[in-house]
Formats: structure tokens, sequence, C-alpha cells
């Protein structure tokens, strides 16, 4: 039986937007996608980010952010595969680049960022690195 990985094709899509300069990128809407592009606009990464669409056709479109021609998302990964899932407590999430990076979670509170899971004390599935 074949699997299919999502969130995965979400962030290549988005990581391949940002590397060939592209202004905007669209996906298929889902709560995650949408709280990944959240975190995404609040950490300065993307621009801004758009549901359209109703109920089974809603899109997500992510309009890019670039300073001086140069990408502001230069690096995204996935950590978490549907094969491998890495689970962390809050004490023992990784840091990205020392703390230039971030790391995005879902956990029993939502999508939040690696800050946010060590203020709130709470751990769970890593999903991507973000720098």
């Amino acid at each position: 039986m074949a699997t299919h990985d999502s969130i995965g094709d979400f962030l290549t899509i988005v990581r391949n937007a940002s590397s060939a300069g592209k202004d905007t990128c669209s996906a298929q809407w889902s709560k995650i996608r949408e709280g990944i592009a959240a975190i995404l606009k609040d950490e300065g990464y993307i621009s801004d980010y758009e549901v359209t669409g109703e109920k089974a056709e809603k899109t997500i479109k992510i309009k890019m952010k670039y300073m001086g021609g140069i990408p502001s998302l230069t690096g995204i990964i996935r950590v978490s595969t549907p094969g491998c899932r890495m689970y962390y407590e809050y004490r023992s999430i990784p840091r990205v680049l020392n703390g230039m990076g971030i790391s995005i979670l879902t956990t029993s509170k939502g999508v939040l960022k690696d800050s946010d899971c060590r203020a709130k004390k709470v751990g769970g599935e890593i999903l991507c690195k973000v720098w």
C-alpha cells in the first residue's frame, strides 16, 4: 500500500518557489499547512498567505518574501516522515543553527514553533526545520 507525504510535498512547493525566485506559490489547503504558513509569516520567512475556495476545493496561496533579490527562506527540510516519526519532549527539542532557525512541531495545542513549545512545556512531532 502506497503512502503519500502531503506535508513534505507542501514544503517542497515552498522551497522550490523560494529558490526559483517566484512571487507566489499555491497548494491544496489543510489545517496543518495553514498552521505552517502562519508560523512562516509570523517569523518573516514569507510575506503573506491566503486561503481561497470552499470545502474540498480550498487552496492556500503563499506570497514569497525577498530582501534585495535574496530569498528570506534559505532552507526548509522535512524531519519527521511517514516512515520515521520523530517525537520530542519540550526539553529535548533540537535547536536549528544554534537558534538562527526554527523548528515547527505539531502538538496537542496545535502547530507551534520550537520556542512556543518550550514556553508552554509541550512536546510533539517535529514536522520541519526552517532557516
